[in-house]
């Protein structure tokens, strides 16, 4: 089992964070936090390297159920997209597999929940 869905985008960097965030938003995610990988790594460590960014992405309905089921489950909130460029106008997208993250935990109704929002990150990702 993988840990992520991808795709591959013919699109500026910037362009692909909005339509990201747009088809995230269209299946009731929010970004929460947006973490640019690029930035850190050169103003931490002088490290040049491509544009990535990492989106905490929360569906609030999807997480308040997952909590309710399992307290600790916040460990692995939120899911993660990222998006990176690969080159000038090609930028992959991936999302976690929110089923594989969660295998940890042995609980049957977290498991419908996580496979819920697999589905819909599933969907952000493919009708990008």
């Amino acid at each position: 089992m993988g840990y992520q869905f991808t795709k591959k985008l013919q699109s500026d960097f910037d362009s692909a964070i909005t339509k990201v965030t747009a088809a995230l938003k269209k299946e009731g995610f929010v970004v929460l936090k947006s973490f640019d990988l690029k930035e850190a790594l050169k103003s931490k460590m002088n490290v040049d390297f491509r544009k990535y960014k990492i989106l905490g992405a929360c569906n609030p309905h999807f997480e308040h159920q997952a909590l309710l089921e399992e307290n600790n489950v916040g460990t692995m909130l939120p899911c993660d997209v990222i998006v990176q460029e690969q080159k000038p106008g090609s930028v992959i997208i991936s999302a976690v597999d929110s089923v594989a993250s969660n295998m940890t935990f042995q609980n049957e109704k977290l498991g419908k929940i996580a496979k819920e929002v697999r589905r819909k990150l599933k969907n952000v990702i493919s009708n990008l």
